[in-house]
């Protein structure tokens, strides 16, 4: 077994009296895409920035490349592409010059950087807006040249925060081609997201994080088959029914979901659940059935609450 890229144990980060990260434990292995995922407040953003060496840790044991980040903090960024959840590239700059800046950040050569470049903006599907500046590109043409700035320096890890928030369906989709393409490459991949999807689409393996903690981990397949049946069903009923129909559905699924506008069965086989509701003259206005998903998990895991 080759070390973990990235180690941590007992890993804490407080703020005061509030505790932020809970001494929680991870490994990342060499050319995995891992996920964190979790509502706001989860502790995702305190992690990241411990990874990153930004923000000390509190208490417990945290190794990047094998380095301490307390000591070893320069090392492990000059090893590091960091995507930051809001783009910062310049504006008034061209779209090679913010490449360009980058480089010699990381103290590459003239020619090194030149030739990266050109192999970004290929990869970035921007070599025909070299010379534009900035300014009037697209959110989609934004993100894909901060994420190659992040690849500059060929980095041994690239950390992706909330890589597609904003971006229209068309653009999160090319976007996934470009990441998907850095983990056929053998690329290591830290990413924090919200869309369920992309966690989905993405990662080999992730944690849920819920108030600090991990709450979860696995693959994206595990994690579906450990915490949610098969099948959902979702129905939708008059307005002022759900109440009404509310007693009538227990034991009809695995579990359910009363929610104000609709009723959510969780099941192993929604045909047989169907016709359980026909039998006890249930009739909702529409019924929706789908397999069973990543969101139903989160959702399962953190719950439903609006956290700010």
């Amino acid at each position: 077994m080759t070390e973990p890229l990235v180690q941590a144990r007992g890993l804490t980060k407080r703020f005061g009296d509030f505790v932020a990260v809970d001494a929680v434990d991870f490994d990342i292995a060499k050319g995995e895409a891992f996920g964190f995922l979790g509502p706001n407040g989860a502790g995702k953003t305190s992690t990241m920035k411990m990874i990153t060496t930004v923000s000390p840790i509190t208490e417990g044991k945290l190794t990047v490349f094998g380095l301490d980040p307390a000591t070893q903090g320069r090392a492990i960024r000059q090893r590091l592409g960091v995507v930051p959840q809001e783009d910062n590239l310049d504006l008034e700059l061209t779209v090679a010059e913010n490449l360009y800046i980058y480089g010699r950040y990381h103290d590459m050569s003239r020619t090194a950087i030149r030739a990266r470049t050109k192999e970004l903006l290929e990869f970035a599907q921007l070599s025909d807006r070299a010379k534009s500046t900035v300014e009037p590109l697209s959110g989609g043409m934004k993100r894909r040249l901060t994420i190659a700035r992040a690849l500059i320096n060929d980095p041994d890890l690239v950390i992706l925060d909330e890589p597609t928030t904003g971006l229209d369906p068309q653009a999160r989709h090319v976007l996934w081609d470009r990441l998907y393409r850095l983990k056929r490459q053998g690329a290591t991949l830290i990413i924090t997201t919200h869309y369920m999807d992309e966690a989905e689409q993405l990662c080999d393996r992730l944690v849920v994080m819920d108030g600090g903690k991990i709450v979860a981990e696995g693959s994206p397949r595990q994690l579906i088959a450990q915490y949610a049946p098969r099948e959902v069903v979702e129905l939708r009923f008059a307005e002022g029914q759900v109440d009404v129909v509310a007693p009538r559905l227990e034991g009809v699924a695995n579990r359910s979901e009363i929610l104000a506008d609709r009723v959510i069965l969780y099941t192993d086989d929604a045909e047989a659940t169907q016709h359980e509701l026909t039998v006890r003259d249930i009739h909702p206005e529409q019924v929706l059935v789908r397999r069973s998903t990543l969101e139903d998990v989160f959702l399962k895991l953190t719950g439903r609450r609006l956290i700010d």
